[in-house]
């Protein structure tokens, strides 16, 4: 990633400087009584934090006080504490994330630790897991792999990244470019409701029709294939890809638009030469909220695949579909303890790290395309 510049450190300063010169405002200018209900506000919510956290009976006293302190702040100094409230939602946003990520991150530590591997003397915490393809929580030795689970998920988002991207970004130029009005108003709501149906739906759909279709089309042993199940996921994952892409593209100036078809080019030439490289932030986004959606896909996963902890043979084997680092999650969490519900952790540890890279990699293409719109580059 590109070093932040001195004027991209001035604009942070100025704006940290901004946030911190309105709050000090904000305290000057509020009168003695609202201050002191805000005060109560954040103190009793802190001490229902704390309460929730030490697992007490007693949590609901401190919890009952911010809600009367609230209401009473909302009638008599409403603004004030819209102000507040909001504020601290924000924070408590952010501080749920950071006990989510704690919290799995220290469920996780002890299977680390049992899987250890030394290499050239150097003792590394969990290399076991990643190097050797053998999950086996009954007989010795045991072994708690992540190789398979990570393999039948890179497998099934490729495939389901394959279907679900270009028909998404597809659909979404047809609807914004190309669709009439009256097809765009009876189309893009049917398209929000595929995205409200249940992925058990889906999953129950695959695992009941495209499942033994495919079991006696192409002659396996037993149902679950890492294809059928990547293309339910594509499917699934296609509402999404299919509204914010074509959110961006209609976001595109109509201008720019105009200008190109007034320098004599295609209606075809504009899409792809100016609308698609202009909405390229918003497309990639879509594109990947796509990908997410299938690396956390479960249930889908959980009822159409084998169950079975194992890589496939050969690996690019996608008839048969053994488990994916969701599926193994929720078949296993119920009687799972131990390392083995340590190993559970694992799993998501690493979705949460996969997902959170490509969350960045969406954040730094966009900040990429801003500039190159706006001319910095």
């Amino acid at each position: 990633m590109a070093p932040v510049t001195d004027s991209q450190s001035g604009r942070i300063r100025s704006t940290v400087g901004g946030h911190l010169r309105r709050t000090r405002e904000f305290v000057e200018d509020t009168e003695p009584p609202a201050l002191a209900i805000i005060t109560v506000m954040i103190l009793s919510l802190l001490g229902a934090l704390v309460g929730f956290l030490a697992v007490s009976d007693l949590t609901i006293v401190p919890f009952v006080v911010f809600l009367t302190a609230a209401g009473i702040g909302w009638f008599r100094y409403q603004e004030e504490t819209a102000y507040v409230i909001a504020l601290m939602m924000t924070v408590s946003t952010i501080l749920i994330l950071g006990l989510i990520i704690v919290f799995i991150f220290r469920e996780s530590v002890p299977v680390i630790r049992y899987e250890s591997a030394t290499v050239f003397g150097i003792t590394v915490p969990g290399l076991r897991m990643f190097i050797q393809p053998n999950w086996d929580a009954v007989s010795p030795p045991i072994r708690y792999s992540m190789v398979p689970m990570i393999h039948g998920t890179v497998m099934v988002t490729l495939i389901a990244s394959a279907v679900a991207a270009p028909l998404g970004v597809s659909a979404a130029l047809f609807l914004s470019e190309i669709a009439p009005s009256t097809v765009r108003e009876v189309v893009k709501p049917g398209v929000e409701i595929l995205a409200g149906i249940p992925s058990i739906v889906y999953g129950f759909i695959g695992f009941t029709v495209l499942g033994p279709w495919a079991s006696t089309q192409f002659q396996t042993t037993g149902q679950g294939s890492y294809l059928f199940v990547g293309i339910v996921v594509g499917v699934m994952a296609l509402p999404t890809v299919v509204s914010v892409a074509e959110d961006a593209l209609s976001s595109v100036p109509e201008s720019m638009k105009s200008g190109s078809l007034a320098m004599g080019t295609t209606d075809w030439q504009t899409m792809t030469s100016i609308t698609l490289p202009a909405a390229f932030s918003g497309v990639s986004a879509a594109v990947l909220l796509g990908v997410g959606r299938a690396i956390g896909e479960t249930m889908a996963a959980t009822v159409m695949l084998r169950g079975v902890p194992r890589l496939t043979e050969p690996l690019v084997n996608v008839f048969y579909g053994q488990e994916t680092l969701t599926s193994i999650i929720a078949r296993n969490y119920g009687e799972a303890d131990g390392f083995q519900m340590d190993a559970l952790f694992v799993a998501g540890v690493i979705l949460f790290v996969t997902v959170l890279v490509i969350s960045i990699g969406a954040q730094y293409i966009e900040w990429r395309m801003h500039k190159r719109l706006g001319g910095e580059i």
